[in-house]
């Protein structure tokens, strides 16, 4: 028993070496699929900035702003300081406004209005939150 416990500790040493070997040279995921998956999340966060940039240089947004006395400028710069789920939310309102006035609709509604004002609104959050 004495002599068999030696070469079993030298055995799974082996065994524990050679298998964390084999292990570094193994990835869950590959380089490719990390950066097409940072690409991608990216490519995202830039058509979501645009939506929201886009929904803001429309003449009937500015009006809405300037009548409740926003600084669409100043909300224009902080589009590019979202991230995550404001960034989400505020895209999907922007696109909602652009789909209304690009769907033909030639007055603004009170569901337009509603919409350009809580994009501003969390727009503004964020930045004076940060």
């Amino acid at each position: 028993m004495r002599q068999a416990r030696p070469f079993f500790t030298m055995v799974l040493t082996v065994l524990i070496t050679a298998s964390s070997a084999v292990a570094a040279d193994q990835h869950v995921v590959s380089p490719q699929q990390l950066a097409a998956a940072v690409g991608g999340h990216s490519a995202r966060q830039d058509a979501d900035r645009a939506a929201i940039h886009e929904a803001l240089a429309r003449p009937d947004v500015r009006d809405a702003a300037r009548s409740l006395g926003l600084d669409l400028d100043r909300a224009g710069a902080a589009v590019d300081a979202l991230a995550g789920p404001d960034l989400s939310k505020a895209a999907n309102a922007a696109r909602q406004v652009n789909q209304q006035m690009i769907g033909g609709a030639s007055t603004v509604v009170i569901s337009t209005t509603t919409i350009i004002i809580i994009l501003l609104l969390v727009i503004l959050l964020v930045v004076a939150i940060k």
